[in-house]
């Protein structure tokens, strides 16, 4: 067990000062933050595999040991919980629907050996490549890509209880408008109870389930299926996801770098390596596809506790949580116009973030490139496209995100092409379609 300097008295925090990620509280201040963090990221980490139909608990115990796996492989210097990643609900529900849970899992656990490779290569060769071959304006259009594909997905569950679906989706947004700090970052968590008490008010849950199930036991497991003719075809509607984990790490790693110090930084590849090794094994045995959780930098700002210690808590808590059935089948009575609603704002709420990602890099959309790459991607996503040859099928996520990278990237070296003159010396026709200039 890592042994941490006690910071200060051990209760308190002075202004302007952190409690670093080799230091902590007095162990029972830990233990409190370490359950505040289960308590951010349960909302978001449950969801995930209500909406695909994967076991809850199998979730948790994955997500509580894949946040122990990260501590150590990124040697105890990196605070951060490894919850369920909304990156994975498109295609686990596209490739659920067609191939089955075991093909699902087998996408998963690509991704994660994928993530394991960028991580080495990242910790050799640093982050430069990763900058080039994703600029702002392609990584925020898979990001936004990703989160609009559900859309149809969202109204589908909205529609079974429209009510219920309007309650849940109101009380998600009013609750991120009405409160700040950690209150509002859970906004979902809350709404989802809202909803929930309102679906049982009018009665539309069925508790049976929770009554057969026991209060100690192991969760149910599910095993890729990597043989499959078909599972390929889901692979590579899976490879996506990987750049918007890379995006979703390397963020987080900055995140606490700017409130801890820089030397933080150097842990970006082994955070990369340690998200890839906890997803390849939530995959490999029914848990859903793992991802550094935003909810919880905000727990850390607002507390300014950094300390590993409270994630080592959070991630034994979770493992325990895990243990009991009976906590798994209350989660699978959520019923549908709950899912609605937050999902109507959740989907959303992530192609908002990819374009979050446009504003606050300042992507010049006047340029036609930039324009096309966003533009094409986003419409492939939102219209559903596929192309299928035999068994093998690429979905909308894959299109896009093949999209967005090859017309960036090839509009760019015509553009160059362009201005250094055509082999007859004179340059290339390009129009804009919305004005400006065309490069």
């Amino acid at each position: 067990m890592p042994i941490w300097t006690l910071h200060g008295n051990g209760r308190t925090v002075a202004p302007g000062q952190v409690v670093g990620p080799d230091e902590r509280l007095s162990w029972p201040a830990t233990i409190a933050v370490g359950v505040q963090h289960v308590i951010a990221m349960f909302g978001a980490t449950f969801l995930v595999p209500v909406l695909t139909g994967f076991p809850v608990s199998t979730t948790l115990l994955f997500s509580g040991i894949g946040t122990l796996l990260f501590l150590v492989i990124t040697k105890n210097k990196l605070p951060s919980y490894l919850g369920s990643s909304f990156a994975f609900i498109a295609p686990v529900t596209a490739a659920t629907a067609t191939a089955g849970m075991g093909s699902a899992l087998a996408g998963i656990v690509a991704v994660g050996l994928l993530l394991v490779v960028v991580g080495v290569i990242v910790q050799i060769a640093g982050l430069g490549w990763i900058d080039r071959l994703m600029p702002p304006v392609v990584s925020g259009s898979i990001v936004a890509l990703i989160g609009f594909n559900l859309a149809p997905v969202a109204w589908s569950n909205f529609r079974e209880a429209p009510l219920t679906g309007t309650v849940t989706l109101s009380a998600v947004i009013l609750f991120s408008v009405l409160f700040r700090g950690f209150l509002g970052r859970i906004s979902i968590f809350l709404g989802v109870i809202v909803g929930y008490a309102f679906a049982a008010m009018v009665g539309e849950l069925d508790f049976s389930s929770v009554a057969d199930a026991s209060w100690v036991g192991l969760p149910e497991f599910h095993v890729a299926d990597l043989t499959s003719p078909g599972t390929w075809g889901v692979i590579a509607m899976f490879l996506p996801v990987v750049l918007v984990l890379i995006a979703e790490n390397v963020g987080h790693v900055r995140g606490v770098a700017t409130m801890t110090g820089a030397a933080v930084n150097a842990q970006t590849g082994r955070a990369l390596i340690a998200d890839g090794v906890a997803t390849t094994l939530a995959g490999g045995f029914g848990g859903s596809g793992t991802t550094t959780y935003g909810e919880n930098i905000g727990v850390m700002a607002a507390t300014r506790v950094y300390s590993t210690a409270a994630y080592w808590v959070a991630g034994v808590t979770a493992v325990l949580l895990s243990l009991s059935p009976k906590v798994g089948a209350v989660f699978n009575t959520i019923p549908m116009g709950v899912l609605g609603g937050v999902t109507t704002a959740l989907y959303g709420l992530i192609g908002i973030i990819g374009i979050k990602i446009w504003v606050d890099n300042r992507v010049d959309f006047s340029r036609p490139v930039n324009q096309y790459t966003g533009a094409v991607a986003l419409v492939i996503a939102i219209a559903g496209f596929t192309m299928q040859w035999g068994d093998f099928q690429l979905g909308a996520i894959v299109i896009g995100a093949a999209s967005a990278l090859l017309i960036y990237h090839l509009g760019n070296l015509i553009a160059r092409w362009r201005r250094t003159g055509a082999d007859d010396g004179g340059p290339l026709p390009v129009i804009g379609p919305l004005g400006g200039d065309p490069t």
